[in-house]
């Protein structure tokens, strides 16, 4: 099997608009695919469609290497977890016997309940009503749901929203964990970017509806190139040398901005500058983060 879930020309309409147009999904098997994207950009309408929540307008899906059609989509779903958009619980149960509940109806083991109470670090508020949850420990709760059933496949939509940042840490080792440890793909969605960039392998990143790159996360970041940023404060005699010298650079307020160069290339800048008064206070050399790729590709601001 060479893709866990592939789409081909998926969209989705709403009227005149295209809540998702065109999708070509390609999410490999044992990774964590982080789907990024604005809000609105038709995350959660992909992520539903792929559970057959919303009826495609046009398009293929298929999961575990086989077409998604009405005969065999209850079969494939046995095999899939999901946590779309908030979890639902009853609120006067613990967090036991909501458990029960759900494993009831997948059709779980019973001995499943205290296994994925321990994957969510739940076993100690196991008989503390949900209602008296806090926000962190009911998105806790939400995962250990979608994991009965022992899944290969996992699909969280915006699983660290609302998290404090000690609930977003958590949430995001969790999930980093269960490819390896529990051989499970796992999708998962975010407007967050640097969520994103510490918890995936691979990378979706959408917008407006459309896919706008995909591949792996270390790829994506090799296509940004870092720069040199010298500081100084002799302006004047910096450029009149650099100028002499028909050396490349850009000013962004005291900073000389160079292409990215070999440590030997940084060592004769710094000399040069400092040999002629340019008064170097410091020396950095600047990545580009998630931001500024998605910047790049979208040519807008992402909406965080």
């Amino acid at each position: 099997m060479k893709y866990m879930i592939e789409t081909r020309g998926l969209s989705k309409r709403y009227g005149e608009k295209y809540s998702v147009k065109d999708l070509r999904l390609k999410i490999r098997p044992g990774c964590v695919y982080g789907f990024l994207g604005p809000n609105g950009a038709g995350k959660s309408t992909t992520m539903k469609m792929i559970l057959g929540l919303v009826k495609p307008t046009t398009g293929e899906i298929q999961m575990f290497g086989r077409e998604i059609g009405e005969k065999n989509r209850i079969a494939m779903l046995r095999n899939t977890g999901s946590l779309i958009e908030s979890p639902s619980y009853y609120g006067h149960l613990n967090g036991r016997e909501n458990l029960e509940i759900v494993q009831t109806l997948k059709g779980a083991l019973p001995e499943e309940i205290d296994e994925v109470l321990s994957i969510v670090r739940l076993e100690g508020q196991q008989k503390k009503k949900v209602k008296e949850y806090s926000l962190g420990m009911k998105q806790r709760l939400g995962l250990a749901a979608a994991l009965l059933g022992r899944p290969k496949l996992l699909l969280l939509d915006e699983p660290t929203n609302g998290l404090d940042p000690a609930g977003i840490q958590e949430m995001r080792g969790l999930i980093s964990e269960l490819p390896k440890h529990y051989d499970m793909t796992v999708m998962v969605s975010s407007h967050l970017l640097s969520e994103i960039d510490q918890m995936a392998t691979d990378v979706g990143i959408i917008n407006q509806g459309k896919l706008i790159y995909q591949g792996g996360l270390q790829k994506l970041h090799e296509q940004a190139k870092s720069s040199l940023h010298i500081h100084i404060l002799n302006q004047g005699a910096a450029i009149r040398i650099l100028e002499e010298n028909k050396e490349p650079y850009q000013m962004e307020g005291e900073d000389l901005v160079f292409p990215e160069c070999e440590e030997q290339r940084i060592a004769e800048l710094v000399t040069l500058l400092a040999a002629h008064g340019a008064q170097v206070t410091r020396v950095m050399e600047q990545q580009k983060s998630l931001e500024d790729i998605f910047l790049t590709l979208t040519g807008k601001q992402v909406s965080l």
